[in-house]
């Protein structure tokens, strides 16, 4: 190959500058392997092209599916996690603990603390605690449940309000607009003629 035949002489960052080549390579070996190179990047280039077309095609696809990024880690955390208990890793762990609890939960030491706790259950101070710590459950329970209703009251409130529907207006005209654009169409949306975009 001669390099008159690509409209220039070769030049290559493994080409050091100032003509010398690396020892061992001739000229019209790093001008194929130049050309060669090129062909590749070409290709790399061409590869990432169809691979950002693809993704856009499969996240358009998921989108129509109603697939949800939050359930597609879900299911993929789900799949690791069956993947993880069907490891001889995670099964010889689990036998490894199974038969460790069998042994603790029959020796004398763990009967005996078990009997004492049992006591403990029984105790009247016991029985108080876990009622006074019941109510104020209950409480706090019925505090946020209040709370919540008057959140969420509030926000139907905004959102009926005239300023908020401005906005919502506001934004779905310009979302037609970007849309419409996107698509091909012409900006014919209903609320385009008072729109301030």
């Amino acid at each position: 190959m001669d390099s008159s035949e690509h409209g220039s002489s070769v030049t290559s960052p493994g080409i050091a500058i100032g003509g010398t080549l690396p020892p061992g390579l001739t000229e019209e070996e790093a001008e194929e392997m130049q050309v060669e190179l090129t062909k590749v990047d070409d290709e790399i280039q061409t590869l990432r092209q169809v691979l950002v077309a693809k993704e856009r095609h499969a996240a358009e696809l998921k989108r129509r599916l109603g697939i949800s990024p939050l359930s597609e880690i879900k299911q993929n955390i789900n799949k690791g996690w069956h993947d993880v208990q069907c490891s001889n890793a995670y099964m010889r762990t689990s036998q490894t603990l199974g038969d460790l609890n069998r042994r603790v939960t029959s020796s004398n030491l763990y009967l005996s603390a078990s009997a004492t706790l049992e006591d403990i259950g029984r105790s009247d101070a016991y029985k108080r605690t876990q009622e006074t710590l019941s109510q104020a459950g209950q409480m706090t329970s019925a505090a946020f449940s209040t709370m919540g209703s008057a959140i969420r009251n509030r926000f139907g409130e905004m959102r009926n309000s005239p300023s908020f529907k401005s906005f919502e207006d506001k934004v779905d005209n310009m979302k037609y607009k970007v849309m419409g654009r996107s698509n091909g169409e012409g900006d014919h949306s209903p609320t385009s003629n008072n729109a301030p975009f």
